[in-house]
């Protein structure tokens, strides 16, 4: 399938410079274009440079882990759910407790933690895959929970809100919080029903009940501060967690007399393989996606969007933030590069600036995860990977415009 939409991509952008080119005189498209390419394909690069620190050190990190016995004893804590959502994973398997670090990091909004952990949550799940060269259920299960986003504390969107000065840059938290859920709660149910997972069974009934119940508790208590107390206990909290763990690790390697500095150096070596390997893919999909948006491709469909919902009487305010909703499931710089963008035009207080924060924290950039983390261990083929992650996006995205129309509108 991704090479089906990779093609898409660059035909798109073709198309329409030749339709510019010849029909509106517009030969400088061709110039902006091939800029484009080359500079796109440096800028993917510079990002994997940049993760190739990250990955080295939580790598590292959860080698120390692995051979204290942290991450088995992870495993076990939560085999029960895990042994219901993922009925392929042995019990104590390491796989287990990589993704639930993974996923814990997506939640309090630490996307560079997250990133490492799940590449080798993959790694694991790929050593119990039978056809190498094509995803398993287990697989996809974990990669729809990943790019469905589920984020508890959005700190870089109301950091990002902060910088351009929004009245309050945190009043984005509680509808956040609540379109991101629906985007995890829709990909799990799909995911469930597609690999004849029994929703109805009493682990799995209990957390679903459990889950809405604490995002309506968490949307209550942070619904009684105020906009300064909110973005102070979320940043403490997120920071108390993250280096939290990183002790955690490290005590236990001591607690097990584990070498802790050659076990780190072992598994550190690994970031530089794993970032060597998911270039390619980084390059492919952020070129296709940059040309894509700088052909005008993109703003042709908004438009074309604005002019049909304004056809029917329906409402339009929200179109001016679909191109940051067209982009999310793509390329994360490129939906928040949409995002600021609105800000600018619109201003960031606005209801188009709000639900544009919504939309970037409502799901994340699921072409771009499935690219990297099945590039990451050479899978080909997706299945229902990439359909069943776009539908939670879509379900997120949805309820974020929703959502925006009922706090802020």
């Amino acid at each position: 399938m991704l090479n089906y939409i990779w093609f898409f991509f660059f035909a798109v952008a073709f198309v329409t410079a030749l339709c510019k080119s010849l029909f509106l005189g517009d030969l400088e498209i061709w110039s902006k274009l091939m800029n484009t390419t080359f500079e796109s394909a440096n800028r993917a690069f510079e990002i994997c440079l940049g993760l190739t620190g990250v990955l080295t050190f939580w790598l590292g990190l959860m080698k120390i882990g692995e051979e204290a016995g942290l991450i088995a004893r992870l495993s076990k804590m939560i085999s029960p759910l895990f042994r219901r959502i993922f009925p392929s994973i042995p019990d104590g398997h390491p796989a287990s407790g990589s993704i639930m670090m993974n996923v814990s990091a997506n939640i309090l909004g630490l996307d560079n933690a997250a990133t490492p952990m799940g590449l080798k949550a993959m790694k694991e799940l790929q050593e119990l895959n039978k056809e190498k060269d094509t995803a398993s259920d287990a697989m996809i299960m974990f990669l729809v929970l990943n790019t469905s986003g589920l984020t508890i504390i959005p700190i870089s969107i109301m950091m990002y809100r902060a910088q351009y000065h929004a009245q309050s840059p945190s009043d984005i938290f509680i509808p956040l919080l609540l379109a991101t859920f629906c985007s995890t709660l829709a990909g799990l149910v799909a995911c469930c029903l597609k690999q004849r997972i029994r929703l109805w069974d009493k682990v799995l009934g209990t957390l679903l009940v459990g889950s809405v119940a604490f995002i309506a508790g968490v949307c209550m208590l942070f619904g009684s501060m105020t906009q300064e107390q909110i973005t102070l206990y979320s940043t403490i909290f997120s920071n108390v967690i993250l280096f939290s763990a990183i002790m955690a690790f490290l005590v236990s390697g001591l607690v097990k007399k584990v070498a802790i500095f050659e076990s780190f150096v072992e598994g550190a070596k690994e970031g530089f393989k794993t970032v060597v390997t998911i270039i390619p893919y980084q390059i492919a999909l952020f070129v296709a996606i940059s040309l894509f948006r700088e052909c005008g491709a993109l703003t042709f469909i908004t438009q074309g969007i604005g002019w049909v919902l304004s056809a029917v009487s329906l409402p339009t305010d929200f179109v001016p933030a679909l191109p940051c909703a067209f982009l999310k499931p793509l390329n994360g710089a490129g939906a928040r590069a949409m995002m600021l963008d609105v800000f600018e035009t619109y201003g960031v207080d606005s209801f188009q600036g709000h639900v544009a924060s919504c939309i970037q924290g409502a799901t994340d950039t699921t072409m771009y995860i499935l690219a990297v983390y099945f590039g990451s261990v050479g899978v080909k083929r997706f299945r229902y990977a990439a359909s069943y992650g776009l539908f939670a996006d879509f379900v997120g995205i949805t309820a974020a415009i929703l959502i925006g129309y009922i706090f802020f509108k």
